[in-house]
């Protein structure tokens, strides 16, 4: 099986974007971020919902304590209020490095094998530059579950 069979078409992210456009497409797509383009149309970084949602929701000591957090945590602000705020903010703070990536010509194991080293659950799809979409473990798995 190559990854032309399994590639997730998504748009592309580009800087001054609102965080809800992100949000919007990765969640038509199902997939955890979004490559950030230039005006070109080369990749030059990457935007995911779990870079998002650390960055904006949980201060570091949240996350050092969350072994030990009690149900309720009445002095921190609930996602709900800070809802309006996040999603109507620009992804520029949250724009990382590139992320890893693959041909479209690739194997469908090799895309595993790197997803495991690189310790991810997806890989962008560039052929020649161009960024074709996504590979994720979910789709992956779709296309297994579809052969059988």
């Amino acid at each position: 099986m190559n990854l032309k069979q399994i590639t997730v078409h998504t748009r592309v992210a580009r800087a001054g974007m609102t965080v809800r456009e992100v949000f919007e497409e990765c969640t038509r797509t199902h997939t955890p971020g979004l490559p950030v383009c230039d005006d070109h149309g080369q990749v030059s970084g990457r935007v995911t919902l779990k870079h998002i949602l650390k960055r904006f929701c949980l201060p570091e000591y949240l996350v050092e304590m969350a072994p030990i957090l009690g149900e309720q945590i009445s002095h921190v602000q609930d996602m709900d209020m800070m809802s309006p705020q996040l999603l109507d903010s620009r992804i520029d703070a949250y724009i990382q490095r590139p992320h890893a990536s693959i041909t479209s010509a690739s194997s469908a194991i090799k895309a595993l094998a790197l997803m495991e080293k690189i310790d991810s659950s997806y890989l962008f799809v560039i052929d020649e530059g161009k960024y074709q979409g996504v590979v994720t473990l979910q789709s992956l798995t779709q296309a297994i579950l579809g052969n059988n």
